[in-house]
């Protein structure tokens, strides 16, 4: 199988919550992009694949809250892919300095952020 993956994609897990049809469900985060998050799954998206939800969630040990708005794109047997629909300006400074501590590669990263602008376009 082709992997058509855009976005680097980092390890990091941690407590997180999805907002969907108004209700906060508990989740944790598995790994993180700046396109997307895979996070466990969640019976409340069980079946609900093309649904727009909000993934946020606290940066370990700080107030640092990263907030984007989603789409369920796949639910598998133990985990769920979200697609990044929009980010803010704070929460997507943040998160480009996180995958940048974890990657440790500037110029991927650059490339990555290039490729997420042109597709907003």
């Amino acid at each position: 199988m082709q992997n058509r993956r855009q976005f680097s994609r980092v390890l990091f897990s941690t407590d997180a919550q999805v907002i969907f049809n108004d209700h906060q469900y508990p989740c944790k985060l598995l790994d993180i992009s700046l396109h997307g998050a895979l996070i466990n799954k969640c019976d409340a998206l069980t079946g609900c694949t093309n649904n727009d939800a909000i993934l946020r969630f606290t940066l370990p040990q700080s107030d640092i809250e990263i907030k984007m708005e989603v789409v369920v794109c796949h639910i598998e047997a133990d985990h769920i892919g979200l697609k990044c629909r929009h980010i803010d300006i704070d929460s997507i400074t943040y998160l480009k300095r996180l995958i940048e501590l974890n990657l440790a590669d500037d110029e991927l990263l650059h490339r990555e952020l290039t490729m997420l602008i042109h597709d907003a376009q």
